[in-house]
């Protein structure tokens, strides 16, 4: 019998709050991804060591062993290399992606030394949650346009993005439609 391979799917998870509604929202995409057999390991950005990049370029050389940097970034790199698809919870504060979320893709700049062409082919899922029930008003829309140039530009593929307005913690999870296109994402990125 031959064995089946399993997506290995990363939930970025960036939020301070670990109940947090982008972090309902990637639990939702992790039942779906489940539901179609996919392995899910999730991280907390949030409790990570990950400072800025310093521009050093040591991470472009040709002869490059990776990031110079020497803190949680240097664990996360291979978890990063190892999965099939990301995803990446953030809400949004002052008009874009969390801290925590932008200190994590500045530091993605070192990723190509850790593998060929490491982008191509991952598949990229993002859930958001922003306090306005306007997109625009938020600044949901400008994370949003982050990470489509981001990915775009490495090769990388945006399966899909959830995102919705909630405040409280926990509050998103009563927006039915919401989670249920999650959960939908979540099961086209578990699929092979």
């Amino acid at each position: 019998m031959e064995k089946k391979e399993l997506r290995n799917i990363l939930m970025l998870l960036s939020s301070p709050r670990k109940k947090s509604n982008s972090t309902s929202l990637a639990k939702k995409i992790a039942e779906g991804a489940a539901s179609q057999g996919a392995a899910i390991e999730s991280v907390y950005l949030h409790q990570m060591s990950i400072g800025p990049c310093q521009a050093c370029y040591a991470c472009q050389k040709p002869d490059s062993k990776g990031c110079a940097i020497d803190d949680d970034m240097q664990s996360l790199y291979p978890k990063l290399l190892k999965a099939d698809s990301w995803v990446i919870a953030t809400p949004v504060y002052w008009f874009n992606m969390s801290a925590q979320t932008k200190l994590f893709m500045d530091r993605c700049f070192a990723f190509p030394a850790y593998g060929k062409n490491p982008f191509y082919r991952k598949r990229i899922a993002v859930a958001m949650s922003y306090g306005d029930a306007d997109p625009f008003v938020s600044g949901c829309i400008n994370a949003l346009r982050c990470f489509q140039d981001s990915f775009r530009y490495v090769g990388a593929k945006i399966v899909g993005m959830v995102y919705g307005s909630a405040n409280e913690a926990g509050e998103i999870a009563s927006n039915e439609e919401v989670m249920k296109a999650a959960e939908e994402l979540g099961r086209k990125l578990g699929k092979l």
